[in-house]
């Protein structure tokens, strides 16, 4: 039987600011978007997409609702980094059982990104 879900493709954020957040989108993933238009900015993030989306109602408040977590190798190398860049903290690097670690951060839009640490978990 074939299955219906194939997995996660997509995660977006939304910014009143396209190319301001393209360009630190690009410093922060280290890379730069394969699509680039007006209307949608996307990366390739280790096979995944990353998109950006103008923000047509800037009055709209962000949530943590839904969170994403981007795989990483070293989880605080890669806080600091986003740190760094300009992001805010959100989640400090906390180790959620055995060798797992999560943590989070703010982009300048408010939007939440998650990395994630799981040496356990490999993408089929």
């Amino acid at each position: 039987m074939k299955k219906q879900f194939l997995g996660l493709r997509t995660t977006i954020y939304k910014t009143n600011e396209l190319s301001k957040a393209k360009l630190w989108y690009s410093r922060a993933f280290e890379t730069s978007p394969y699509f680039d238009e007006d209307f949608y900015v996307g990366f390739n993030i280790g096979g995944f997409e990353l998109g950006l989306l103008p923000d047509t109602d800037s009055n709209a408040s962000k949530t943590d609702n839904v969170l994403s977590y981007w795989g990483v190798d070293d989880i605080n190398k890669t806080f600091s980094h986003l740190i760094e860049v300009g992001a805010a903290v959100h989640e400090q690097p906390t180790n959620v059982g055995g060798e797992l670690w999560v943590a989070s951060v703010k982009d300048p839009w408010g939007n939440v990104i998650g990395i994630i640490y799981n040496p356990e978990f490999k993408a089929q």
